[in-house]
């Protein structure tokens, strides 16, 4: 069995995955006009791919002993794409 801070790792990994992925599945679901037609495909790709990160993680927390959370850590959709984008930078800068 793992430590219970790799598990408690591994737990908050999958919590920031199931965020971003319910993130931009929101913004994509929610923007609407030419300003984000560019961009609403590619964030239904990135919420697919988050998920998947999700769901690899949690197989190996599962495989090591722990139980995968089910809580997603806060939710931040935003209110424009300038927002959207701005807040991914600073989070992506925290994580770096």
């Amino acid at each position: 069995m793992a430590s219970k801070e790799l598990l408690d790792l591994l737990n908050d990994a999958i919590a920031r995955e199931i965020q971003v992925s319910i993130q931009y599945m929101w913004q994509h679901v929610q923007w609407k006009g030419t300003e984000h037609f560019a961009v609403k495909d590619e964030l239904k790709q990135i919420a697919i791919q988050e998920m998947k990160h999700a769901e690899i993680i949690a197989e190996r927390l599962f495989y090591l002993g722990g139980i995968p959370t089910t809580k997603p850590s806060p939710i931040f959709v935003g209110e424009n794409l300038k927002e959207i984008v701005r807040t991914r930078c600073k989070r992506r800068t925290k994580c770096n």
